[in-house]
């Protein structure tokens, strides 16, 4: 894993190697696989903004979608068979668990904020320090993670075997049935599909000046002007590059400040043991951020207001004032996009 971080250091800043990460904007292309599925349309997206609307379409395979549904909300992918991947990621909740730190097996408590499963496939890497590369990765050390799943693929599909409907729709898909390979599959090919598009700011980025209200295009311009869409940018606005967590101060000052010092979560550095790595995490998508509250991989901030002044503080150097960090925020409420033509804050648990 070191060596495949240490790669994607290199490609992202185009230096010889990785310890420059800890002080550097970590920009990578956005990864192979989002711009397979979306490579079209992001080119008919483009606009002279620093982000891009999320195209309506994906070519996606409808049975395997449907199929890879049914996995994610069936808890007999885990060991006690009451966890789902929908128990953490609440799709009428903008697609979290609403907790500052998840749950697990048991109802443990996590170590972690759980990130939002929508629009997650457009990042360029994958959770909070950015371990993995793909969706399939995440997949399989979530099954195996014993504050996760904590099963087994023999158990998994010894279980899912017994339900014949079940059976038949792999057969029905996939030459080799049901197969660890073959529901990792379905899982991510659905994963794909959670897409959410027409927020009322792509409406604007397509050119409905009417989609947004007077403090949102100034708290816009704001957003650019202060240097948030530095970091901020591209089609999921964010979650293409690594940034460390107090980049103009010193990195981790924000924890200390925040919690346990004798128990800091150090990001990347967890994997790589680059000591440059301390505190660096991948910056967030803000996509649909407003339904998404507590902020932050330790769920720290309660409010987006509470997130907007830390990361003016930690991030950009400067005390925003109450009347700019309000325009800031109503803008990132124009982020919620719609799932399935409806929009996220109007789902029924809303």
């Amino acid at each position: 894993m070191k060596r495949d971080l240490d790669l994607q250091h290199c490609h992202a800043t185009g230096r010889a190697s990785a310890p420059t990460i800890g002080r550097q904007l970590l920009i990578a292309a956005v990864p192979a696989l989002a711009l397979a599925l979306l490579g079209p349309a992001l080119v008919e997206a483009q606009t002279p903004e620093p982000i891009a609307p999320i195209p309506f379409q994906l070519e996606l395979d409808q049975r395997k979608v449907d199929l890879g549904e049914s996995l994610f909300h069936d808890a007999r992918l885990s060991k006690d068979n009451e966890n789902a991947c929908s128990s953490c990621h609440d799709l009428d909740n903008g697609g979290d668990d609403g907790l500052a730190k998840s749950k697990g097996l048991g109802g443990k408590a996590g170590k972690r904020n759980t990130p939002s499963i929508f629009n997650s496939t457009l990042n360029f890497r994958l959770m909070w320090d950015g371990r993995f590369a793909s969706s399939e990765q995440q997949i399989e050390a979530a099954i195996h993670d014993p504050n996760v799943m904590g099963e087994t693929w023999p158990a998994i599909i010894d279980k899912l075997a017994q339900d014949q409907a079940l059976s038949q729709a792999f057969a029905a898909l996939y030459p080799q049935g049901m197969q660890p390979q073959t529901i990792t599959d379905a899982l991510v090919v659905y994963e794909r599909s959670l897409t959410t598009p027409n927020a009322r700011f792509d409406k604007f980025l397509r050119g409905d000046t009417a989609a947004l209200g007077p403090d949102e295009i100034e708290g816009y311009r704001l957003f650019k002007t202060y240097g948030c869409a530095s970091c901020h940018q591209g089609v999921n606005v964010g979650g293409n590059m690594f940034q460390v967590f107090g980049v103009l101060g010193t990195p981790g000052d924000y924890f200390r400040s925040h919690g346990s010092p004798d128990n800091l979560d150090f990001g990347l550095y967890n994997t790589t043991k680059v000591e440059e790595d301390r505190f660096v995490f991948r910056v967030p998508s803000l996509r649909n951020v407003a339904l998404t509250a507590p902020y932050f991989n330790d769920g720290s901030a309660a409010t987006l207001t509470e997130a907007v002044d830390a990361m003016a503080k930690y991030q950009l150097g400067r005390q925003i004032t109450a009347h700019d960090n309000a325009l800031i925020v109503a803008f990132l409420r124009s982020l919620t996009g719609e799932y399935k033509g409806r929009p996220l804050d109007t789902r029924p648990s809303q």
